[in-house]
């Protein structure tokens, strides 16, 4: 009988036990959405973003590496070509969007990659500024210079070096003139978009000395500038201030192309 009694008791203390679990449900379910978005935070390091209104500017982040063909380890922050090339694609031919600014913070990647992306933003009707945040390295050179003007903070650096090639290298002649044929690519895309001249810029590229255990130079914000890489000295304010100033401009010339 004493182990029925006992089974018995259990029983009430669990069914007590199901009502206090219940009443707490509601406090649960509101408390739900607040555990969620720590959880996003802690795992994904970003919380949800207030949308903007209607706008006529689109802002494109490239951040971390520049992703190529390979697919690089997961630990990386990367900005993959074959996100960013549809996205031009579709500025392009949104009637709504009326300008675009590019946020670099990158310490390069891809040669070809990165080519492909300032070809795409060189290329776009609409107009285009960028600002280089923090870091503009490597292949970030010329999507920098890709856009109509380009801006870089004061603190916000650039490196400029010869291409580099890693894995399997087959020892020929054939091997450097590939590499110096790449290289040229990449020299004739900056000083096209840019105002720097091209003996400056492969000076830049071929200095030693500047950098540790390697060749080029590491330019600082207004250095930039004077280099004649850079437009001018600048943030946000400012990218924004001209672009609206070049929008109201195409307008005003007719140039807006109509979709």
């Amino acid at each position: 009988m004493i182990p029925m009694c006992l089974s018995h008791t259990t029983g009430k203390e669990e069914k007590g036990s199901d009502h206090t679990m219940n009443e707490d449900t509601p406090k649960e379910k509101e408390a739900k959405p607040q555990s969620s978005l720590v959880d996003k935070i802690q795992q994904l390091g970003q919380s949800n973003v207030p949308q903007p209104g209607d706008s006529n500017i689109h802002v494109l982040p490239i951040i971390g590496q520049v992703e190529g063909h390979v697919q690089l380890p997961q630990q990386n922050k990367t900005t993959k070509y074959e996100h960013l090339i549809p996205q031009l694609i579709a500025i392009e031919q949104n009637p709504k969007i009326e300008g675009l600014v590019v946020l670099l913070n990158t310490v390069g990647g891809d040669v070809e990659a990165g080519l492909a992306i300032s070809e795409m933003i060189a290329s776009l009707s609409k107009p285009t500024v960028s600002i280089v945040l923090g870091g503009g390295h490597s292949i970030g050179v010329p999507i920098a210079v890709s856009s109509n003007y380009s801006f870089i903070a004061e603190t916000a650096t650039m490196t400029i070096h010869p291409i580099r090639m890693t894995g399997l290298v087959i020892g020929v002649p054939q091997t450097f003139e590939y590499m110096d044929k790449m290289q040229d690519r990449v020299i004739n895309f900056v000083t096209r978009h840019s105002n720097i001249e091209e003996e400056k810029f492969k000076e830049l590229m071929f200095e030693k000395g500047n950098l540790t255990r390697d060749i080029g130079t590491n330019i600082v914000g207004r250095q930039a500038v004077e280099a004649g890489l850079i437009d001018a000295v600048g943030g946000v304010k400012e990218a924004m201030g001209k672009l609206n100033e070049m929008i109201e401009a195409n307008k005003d010339t007719g140039e807006q192309v109509v979709q």
